[in-house]
């Protein structure tokens, strides 16, 4: 590579090493040059719970979102290395993170929703009922990152009947112009559908919006969707012949990321269908769905991205009875 074409192989090594060099700590007392002090290290669950009194206080939170932060942080860290709150601990500082709502400092609230999505799950069911009325607000604000942020920790928080209230608005999420707000709303429900029985049948009501959003222009946001369909209908055979049949034969999925998948649908099915006895021989003399799957798989095979063609071709090879001459090029 060139002098100035990009990253070259000593530009590299230069800020890897510049990297370690700026979390070392040269120490010229006992501990030796090179020991790294983290500044969690000797923390106090009291001294923590004592700063985030400041939660309560409008002004501070208004003036001093790098702080809340911080205690934000600490109060993370604390959970993450066993030093658990009690009931009352953790009742009064959720009561007080549900306050920092009001700050519009972009950080504090990702830090907000970091928070709640890491100890919602620790806490009384009462004391998160709190905050979904905020996180509600947040997912119809006009703030892509907010929006998206609020769905992924309601899709944490939020039980089978809580999540019947928003469904609308989660819907209205799925097809959204924001590929951030729509791949964020498509995550959430795959997450909700893997839950429990009565919020997978409130998301595969959704099976439309989904489909819909198989056309967004956005790659992430088709590769999302192509997930989420698989999970709903993937205990339905015709369901998912017609799901691989209809975007094989469309030619509408622009995401190298999405057709991966399809090309691994298409090899399950096509599998399946010798399991359980409906295929023998090859493939190109099967039933309907069997060659129209094998003809997909070998026009994989002269796609623009790599990734769809290696795995087109590992597909190809792990099909059960192929034959070798049906691998010649």
């Amino acid at each position: 590579m060139a002098e100035g074409d990009g990253l070259t192989m000593n530009n590299l090594l230069s800020e890897v090493q510049g990297a370690l060099d700026k979390f070392k700590l040269e120490d010229e007392g006992t501990g030796g040059p090179g020991d790294y002090y983290s500044p969690y290290a000797n923390l106090e669950k009291a001294a923590v719970l004592q700063e985030a009194r400041c939660f309560h206080d409008p002004t501070a939170v208004r003036e001093s979102p790098r702080k809340c932060c911080t205690v934000i942080a600490q109060l993370l860290h604390l959970t993450n290395t066993g030093q658990y709150m009690n009931s009352a601990e953790a009742t009064e500082v959720f009561f007080g993170v549900t306050k920092l709502f009001m700050s519009d400092d972009a950080s504090l609230r990702r830090m907000v929703y970091l928070f709640i999505k890491e100890v919602a799950e620790t806490c009384n069911p009462d004391d998160v009922i709190i905050v979904t009325s905020s996180l509600t607000k947040d997912m119809t604000c006009d703030v892509d990152l907010y929006r998206a942020n609020a769905l992924r920790v309601l899709a944490r928080i939020v039980d089978a009947a809580m999540l019947g209230a928003i469904e609308r608005y989660v819907k209205q999420a799925l097809v959204d112009s924001s590929g951030q707000v729509s791949s964020a709303a498509l995550v959430s429900a795959t997450h909700l559908f893997e839950r429990n029985e009565e919020s997978a049948a409130i998301v595969k009501r959704w099976i439309s919006e989904t489909t819909e959003a198989t056309s967004s222009p956005n790659e992430m946001v088709q590769f999302h969707a192509m997930q989420l369909l698989y999970q709903i209908k993937k205990h339905d055979r015709l369901g998912m012949q017609k799901l691989v049949t209809q975007f094989s034969q469309r030619n509408t999925l622009r995401s190298p990321l999405a057709l991966v998948l399809l090309v691994r649908y298409t090899a399950k099915l096509l599998t399946d269908e010798v399991a359980e006895g409906r295929q023998s021989g090859s493939f190109q003399n099967g039933t309907n769905f069997s060659r129209a799957g094998y003809a997909f798989l070998e026009a994989s095979l002269r796609h623009k991205s790599e990734m769809v063609v290696y795995e087109a071709a590992k597909s190809i090879c792990s099909l059960p009875g192929i034959e070798p001459q049906e691998l010649s090029p």
